[in-house]
């Protein structure tokens, strides 16, 4: 789309001299002689520069420049002004003018600040829209689990996250626990300013410390300028310490110390540096049994469990299977441009009688792995067998007496039953834009049949679960 461009001068040859010098660019350009034509042109049309002369008849470009900013303050304006004007040319920057140029100008002074003011007006949108589809993805909308443990970890992080309390994730591995603290973030207060996520158990003693709390030239070997720590980058937002049962003692003393003071020094360093931002913290140990043994700090425990949230293992919230795992099947499916587009009903049976001791993390790399050995676009058992190193019937104990035989066979044939039900509402949901009465009209359902067997699984349609499905932030 053309850029949209009004110059605003009651000097003709100027006007000539701009639409010259802009004539060989994609550009749609208007023109207005005097100051009220500007105001008029800016009324009508949507435009993303005006090009205006500070002297000119009727009103003057200071008094346009005020209008236009209160009535479109998206418009960049650049003034255009004499030798004699610089001072009103300062003062047209303060009211929100982008730029100045003094007449006469030079044509390829006045085409790189036409041009760099379109390519600066790119970079903001560009960063408006990224910081919009991370919100977007972050939203308790799309992190997919309807089940009742995720809802429950879906209401605490709704209650926790306009506050400014510390919060502590637990949950094992793979549980998705940086996912929930970006939530947290970005639904408070400082979703705007920076999320910076440290992963405590990759980083050695000395060098969390540093990472954390910045160093002074000199305080090491190898400490050859003056670092910012991440405490200083996470001024204003929010700072992750995700597996913070990992931190040695010392380095518990002085993240102690900055919890209670807000203040610490930087390795090295005399003076102490205040931030002020938000802690979550995230652990898959039992810090009690730590604390027990010594090896984690009592007090600090209490400084940073002032809300804790469990996250449950994918065990835990088996219902979630099925649209997590559509959910991965459409993500690398389409970044592998494949067609893959369902399960097998024993594909999904497998999955649902999984262990996944790597839980939801686990389950994406399996469904990444199939993707990449199907030949079609269904997923079958025979693909998932060699990934999981299992067999449906290993999960269970090879029965010693006919008792224990017919008992087998009879949670055998209900789990069967449950889950091709549950693979039979989804399936039917998904086909037909998770409307309820065209998934019973097109199964052959009375609508209040197919409502009890969703009743049944607790497949709840909670917002746009089509988007949901679509998306492609890996989240879950």
């Amino acid at each position: 789309m053309k850029k949209q461009i009004l110059i605003a001068d009651d000097e003709e040859i100027v006007v000539r001299s701009c639409l010259r010098i802009l004539s060989d660019k994609n550009y749609d350009i208007d023109v207005a002689s005097n100051g009220l034509e500007a105001i008029a042109s800016v009324a009508e049309k949507d435009y993303d520069m005006l090009i205006l002369d500070i002297m000119m008849p009727k009103m003057n470009g200071i008094e346009v420049l005020q209008r236009v900013k209160e009535t479109h303050p998206d418009i960049d304006v650049i003034m255009i002004t004499g030798l004699n004007e610089i001072d009103t040319a300062v003062k047209a920057m303060k009211l929100g003018a982008l730029d100045y140029l003094p007449k006469p100008f030079d044509p390829e002074e006045f085409e790189l600040v036409v041009t760099r003011a379109f390519e600066r007006r790119q970079l903001l949108q560009e960063n408006l829209n990224l910081k919009s589809e991370v919100s977007a993805r972050y939203s308790f909308e799309n992190i997919i689990g309807s089940s009742q443990p995720m809802q429950t970890v879906f209401r605490m992080v709704a209650r926790c996250a306009p506050t400014n309390s510390t919060v502590m994730l637990r949950g094992d591995s793979g549980t998705g626990k940086e996912l929930i603290a970006r939530a947290i973030h970005f639904n408070s207060l400082r979703k705007d300013q920076p999320f910076v996520a440290v992963d405590c158990a990759s980083l050695s003693e000395n060098l969390l410390e540093s990472e954390l709390f910045g160093h002074v030239k000199g305080s090491f070997t190898g400490a050859v300028t003056n670092k910012k720590g991440l405490l200083e980058e996470a001024n204003g937002g929010t700072l992750f310490l995700d597996e913070i049962g990992n931190i040695s003692m010392s380095t518990q003393a002085k993240l102690l110390r900055f919890i209670e003071e807000r203040e610490f020094k930087a390795v090295g360093d005399t003076q102490s540096k205040s931030v002020n931002i938000r802690l979550v913290t995230a652990t898959n140990k039992d810090l009690e049994a730590m604390i027990a043994e010594g090896t984690f700090r009592e007090d600090l425990y209490y400084r940073i469990n002032i809300f804790p949230i469990e996250i449950p293992s994918l065990n835990k919230r088996r219902d979630d299977i099925p649209a997590l795992a559509f959910h991965f099947l459409n993500v690398f499916s389409k970044d592998m441009g494949r067609e893959v587009k369902e399960f097998s009903a024993g594909a999904m049976n497998l999955l649902m009688n999984h262990e996944w001791p790597g839980n939801v993390r686990e389950l994406e790399n399996v469904i990444h792995r199939a993707v990449i050995l199907t030949s079609d676009e269904t997923i079958r058992q025979g693909h998932l067998v060699d990934i999981l190193e299992t067999h449906p019937l290993t999960d269970m104990n090879v029965p010693q007496t006919s008792e224990e035989l017919k008992s087998i066979k009879k949670i055998t044939r209900q789990k069967s039953v449950e889950n091709i039900e549950k693979l039979f509402i989804l399936g039917a949901l998904k086909r037909n834009c998770w409307s309820v009465t065209a998934s019973a009209e097109q199964t052959g359902m009375q609508r209040s049949n197919f409502q009890a067997l969703m009743k049944k699984y607790d497949i709840r349609i909670r917002g746009n679960i089509t988007d949901k499905e679509n998306k492609t932030s890996g989240d879950y």
